[in-house]
C-alpha cells in the first residue's frame, strides 16, 4: 500500500493543460494520417506543452504492445496487422508539422520475426526523403537482442539512437518483465560502436537507491551512452506499480550535475522529463559533441 503522502502529486508536477491552436493542429495532423503518438498512448504529462510547441513523438507499428511492462500505459494486446502505408504517412505528418527534429518510437512487436526492424528502416528512409533537413531520433525496442534487426535500423542512418533501460538492474524484472538489462546495454553499446549518438532514460521514484542510480549511470557511460534523460515515475493506474517516492527538483538537478561531471554530453533531468522531452534542443549540438 502506498504511503498517504504519495496520494497527491506535489506542486512541481503540475503540467500544462492541453489546448490551444497549435495543440489542435498537431492533433488534427496525427488523426488525418491515421497515426499514433506515445504522447497519447503512454499518457505523457507533457502533451499540452509539447503539442503547443508543435512537437510530438510518433509511434509506429500500431498502438498494441506485445509486452506487459508494469510502468507503461500503452495497451498490451495482440497487435493488428502491419500497416505498410505507415512509413509514408509518418513522413507526410512530419512535413505537415514542419519538424526540424523528429522523434519516432514504436510498441514492441515480438510477434514479428525481425521485431518490426524493416518497417523502422523504411520509416526512416521515407522521412529522410521527404524531409531532408529534419534530424531523426529513433526510440527503439530491444528487438529481443537481435543485432541483425538493430543493424537494419542503423543502416537507415538515424541521427540519434535511443533505447531506454528504464530502471536499475535490480528492478528490471519487476518493472519490465520481458526485457533484460544486459540486453539493453548490448543494444546501446553496439549502436555507440557503430558511431551513432546514443541515448537512454531512467525513471526515478520506483524503488531504486542512490547507489543503484550511480552504478547504472557508470554502466551507461562505460558503454558509450552520452545523452541521458531522468524523470519521475508516474503511475498510470492502480494496476501499475506503485510510486515509491516523489523525487524533488533539487535531487533531479543534483543528478544532472553528477552525470555531466561523469562526462555525459547532454542531460535532461527533472520531474516531468520524458524520453523525448525537449529533444529538439539537440539540433544545435554537433555530432562530434554527442558521441
Amino acid at each position: 500500500m502506498e504511503q498517504p503522502q504519495l496520494d497527491r502529486k506535489p506542486p512541481w508536477l503540475r503540467a500544462k493543460i492541453p489546448g490551444g491552436a497549435a495543440y489542435n493542429e498537431i492533433r488534427g495532423i496525427v488523426r488525418s494520417y491515421n497515426l499514433h503518438t506515445v504522447c497519447e498512448s503512454a499518457l505523457c504529462p507533457n502533451i499540452g506543452e509539447c503539442w503547443s510547441r508543435r512537437t510530438a513523438t510518433l509511434m509506429i507499428l500500431g498502438d498494441r504492445c506485445t509486452r506487459s511492462c508494469r510502468f507503461c500505459a500503452v495497451t498490451t494486446a495482440k497487435p493488428l496487422p502491419v500497416n505498410y502505408e505507415e512509413p509514408k504517412n509518418v513522413a507526410l505528418a512530419i512535413k505537415a508539422m514542419g519538424l526540424k527534429y523528429a522523434v519516432i518510437t514504436s510498441v514492441a512487436r515480438d510477434d514479428l520475426k525481425d521485431g518490426g526492424a524493416e518497417i523502422w528502416a523504411q520509416t526512416i528512409k521515407e522521412v529522410r526523403a521527404l524531409n531532408p533537413e529534419t534530424k531523426i531520433e529513433v526510440l527503439i525496442p530491444d528487438f529481443r537482442g537481435n543485432m541483425k534487426s538493430l543493424l537494419t535500423v542503423l543502416e537507415a542512418r538515424p541521427d540519434v539512437l535511443n533505447h531506454n533501460v528504464e530502471t536499475v538492474p535490480r528492478l528490471q524484472k519487476r518493472v519490465r518483465p520481458q526485457a533484460r538489462y544486459e540486453r539493453s546495454l548490448e543494444i546501446l553499446k553496439r549502436a555507440a560502436q557503430e558511431g551513432f549518438p546514443t541515448k537512454t532514460g531512467l525513471m526515478l521514484g520506483i524503488g531504486e537507491t542512490t547507489g543503484e542510480i550511480e552504478s547504472t549511470l557508470v554502466d551507461l557511460y562505460g558503454i558509450g551512452v552520452r545523452i541521458l534523460t531522468l524523470g519521475q515515475y508516474l503511475r498510470p493506474s492502480k494496476d501499475h506499480l506503485p510510486i515509491d517516492r516523489w523525487v524533488s527538483p533539487e535531487e533531479f538537478n543534483a543528478w544532472k550535475a553528477f552525470a555531466l561531471k561523469m562526462g555525459f554530453h547532454h542531460v535532461e533531468s527533472g520531474p516531468l522529463v520524458r524520453s523525448s522531452y525537449h529533444a529538439d534542443e539537440y539540433i544545435g549540438i554537433g555530432k562530434e559533441v554527442l558521441l
